[in-house]
């Protein structure tokens, strides 16, 4: 992955089709449209989570936020939820078909959820810092 913004966007797509392939009552993903994307997804996700707390880490980093204590500790909790849900995607992709019950049973995660409001809490917290910093002359 390539930065922030691509990794949260590869887990977000993810778990958007996952509600929709959720919904379409599959036993298997074998020859289904949806289905057939459905791993792919879930690896896109999967790439995306490894190391995610160290490039969040970095992006603290790199912009010089402070105290900089409540965000390592914050990312020890993203660390934690990034980790849990890298094994429950790759329970999933472990199982020789991926029906829609076996997603929605994933999408309900604790983890992944948490995972996902961790991300949205991180970013949104990123977003007000760059906002709020003056405006460089050209």
């Amino acid at each position: 992955m390539k930065t922030l913004e691509d990794r949260c966007n590869a887990i977000e797509e993810c778990y958007e089709f996952m509600l929709a392939y959720a919904a379409q009552g599959l036993t298997t993903e074998a020859g289904e449209g949806k289905g057939a994307q459905v791993r792919g997804f879930l690896e896109g996700a999967l790439r995306a989570l490894g190391d995610l707390a160290d490039a969040y880490a970095a992006a603290v980093k790199q912009e010089g936020l402070t105290p900089v204590a409540p965000y390592m500790a914050f990312l020890g909790v993203l660390d934690r939820d990034a980790k849990d849900s890298q094994a429950a995607v790759e329970l999933v992709l472990a199982q020789p078909a991926i029906s829609s019950q076996l997603i929605d049973n994933l999408n309900a995660s604790i983890h992944l959820r948490a995972l996902l409001t961790d991300l949205f809490l991180i970013d949104e917290i990123l977003k007000l810092h760059n906002a709020s910093k003056p405006a460089t002359a050209s």
